[in-house]
């Protein structure tokens, strides 16, 4: 264990290096941010019907998925995917250490330093000017923590299985921009999920992709009272053990067909 915490902590100081980056990222999360918010005003000025969600809900729920974007966006570990391509992989087998846990340490690096820099002045920022309501309650603000680390580590098992899967292809291109399609638009980070149409909820409460980001936002704002808490969460911890037996079984099977060139 003392190993894989050694890399996790040797990729966060890396990546927390990139400062510079991450206030521009700050500057335009908080710009696209703003042009969400400002459509659902709008929406919600001529709208006489009843919404599943408060405007105030609504408005935390985008300044949320604004602050901890980078969980969605992170997918293949680029360093991986080069070690693949060049065939440098080998000596990763050669490590005494799980390949898997290895890869899934660094996964959970990539979606913890970027989004812990640029989360915090999102939050003072959104709080002071831009409407993002405190926890609905103490309960609330808890369960979204505890969440958001769960969403963390279900990202993280999704962003580690398609590493895998760059061991049965070239570029990886098609799948990750598949994903990528997925997991915005089933995880609430361009509609809040509640919005949509009602025949759509049973398979959106199925998918993985709520665990990722609509589950901890509805948890902050209350629309999912603290009573039904502990099942949301254990639906996120139940996908995050799927994709983690999804992911070893493919590197194992990965593994035993492996051709490294020159050898």
């Amino acid at each position: 264990m003392r190993g894989y915490w050694a890399i996790f902590s040797a990729r966060c100081r890396t990546l927390l290096q990139y400062r510079a980056a991450a206030l521009a990222g700050l500057g335009t999360q908080i710009f696209w941010g703003w042009v969400r918010v400002m459509v659902f005003y709008a929406f919600y000025q001529s709208s006489s019907a009843v919404q599943p969600m408060t405007l105030e809900q609504v408005v935390s729920y985008i300044w949320l998925g604004q602050a901890t974007l980078l969980i969605l966006l992170y997918g293949v570990d680029t360093d991986v995917v080069a070690m693949i391509r060049s065939g440098t992989v080998a000596y990763e087998m050669l490590r005494p250490m799980d390949v898997y846990s290895l890869w899934y340490a660094r996964a959970v690096a990539l979606r913890t330093a970027p989004v812990l820099m640029r989360a915090v002045p999102m939050f003072i920022l959104a709080g002071l000017f831009f409407g993002l309501q405190p926890p609905a309650s103490l309960a609330a603000g808890c369960l979204w923590a505890v969440s958001t680390v769960v969403s963390v580590l279900l990202a993280s098992a999704l962003g580690t299985l398609m590493t895998v899967t760059m061991l049965w292809t070239i570029a990886g291109d098609g799948i990750m921009r598949l994903v990528y399609s997925a997991t915005f638009i089933f995880s609430g980070s361009i509609i809040p999920l509640p919005m949509f149409p009602s025949w759509m909820q049973p398979l959106l409460n199925f998918l993985p992709f709520r665990g990722m980001a609509d589950v901890p936002f509805r948890l902050y704002t209350g629309n999912i009272p603290p009573s039904a808490g502990a099942i949301a969460i254990a639906h996120q911890l139940a996908w995050t053990l799927v994709l983690i037996i999804c992911g070893r079984w493919l590197l194992a099977r990965g593994t035993r067909r492996l051709v490294v060139q020159g050898g």
